[in-house]
Parts: structure tokens; sequence; C-alpha cells
């Protein structure tokens, strides 16, 4: 069965007919030609296909188009603005932080999304005095450990994320 939705992606609105059992992934790449989220393993594991979805990150071959019509989706791409890449995008290059660069566009919308997480206070990210923490390595690791890189490029990811979230 076919239905019509609507997402703002990257800024823009856009329209899509999708089969009900159509992945938010599938709509973003087959039918509206979004080529930054990738479909890395299609089962959830590798987080390739992470993207900000009303501000959260998920990663998009685990959730339905249809149950997200109306729904804002940024992908790496959408987060640059007005030209000009996005801090993890610089931070990213800056740290060697790819290699193939498979996987660089869901490591960098859930960096994205961790970092607001941690801004947010969500979860337990906020010290007893109420400050912001500066996250460790092991804390960027572990809110990442969705996200995984063959290329063993995670020092540089590391080292950009806690660039960013300084």
């Amino acid at each position: 069965m076919d239905v019509d939705i609507e997402l703002r992606v990257d800024g823009r609105e856009r329209s899509v007919t999708v089969d009900t059992r159509t992945t938010l992934l599938d709509a973003l790449r087959d039918r509206l030609g979004t080529a930054s989220a990738k479909k890395g393993c299609d089962q959830g594991q590798c987080g390739a296909c992470t993207v900000l979805l009303d501000g959260r990150r998920v990663v998009s071959c685990l959730v339905l188009a249809v149950a997200h019509d109306g729904a804002e989706v940024t992908t790496s791409a959408g987060l640059a603005a007005g030209g000009r890449p996005h801090p993890l995008h610089t931070a990213f290059v800056d740290h060697d932080a790819l290699q193939c660069g498979f996987c660089t566009p869901g490591q960098v919308c859930s960096a994205a999304g961790a970092l607001a997480e941690v801004r947010a206070g969500w979860p337990s990210a906020v010290t007893p005095d109420g400050a912001t923490p500066v996250l460790s390595d092991d804390e960027v690791r572990e809110r990442m450990s969705g996200n995984l890189c063959r290329c063993g490029a995670h020092r540089g990811i590391v080292a950009a994320i806690r660039e960013v979230g300084a």
C-alpha cells in the first residue's frame, strides 16, 4: 500500500510516495535522492545511516518513513549552513577522522546528536554542580558506540568530537 508523506529534509520541504514498509533510509536515498545517509548493514548495527530525526539521532534503516510523516530530517549534508561546513565536518578533516569516508556522514550526525544530548543534560551528562562536563575519550566512545568505522579512524573521530564539544 502506498502512502503520501511530507518530510522536511535538510531544511527543504519534500513530498514522497512510499510503500508503508519503506524505511526512512530507503525513502531518503531511493525516493528523494539524498546520498548523505549511507546504507551499510541495513540492520541497525553499523550506524552509517544515522540521521537526526526531529533533532534526535536515529539509525534510519530501522524506522519506517510513514511513521514520521511531517518530521524534520537532517543529514550530514544538512548540518552545513550558508555554504559553510559544520564545525564537526571541519574537525573531522583536521583530525584525520576519516579514511574511506563511508561511515563519516553517520558519524557526524551521531556526533552532532550526542553533543546536543550532552548540552541538554541527557542522559547523565550534568555534573553535580550543574555544569555540563567536558567529555572524556571514554565517554565519547560510549556515546558513539553505535557507529562503526572499519578503517580504524577512531582516534581521530574521538579527538574531533572532543574538540567541538569543548
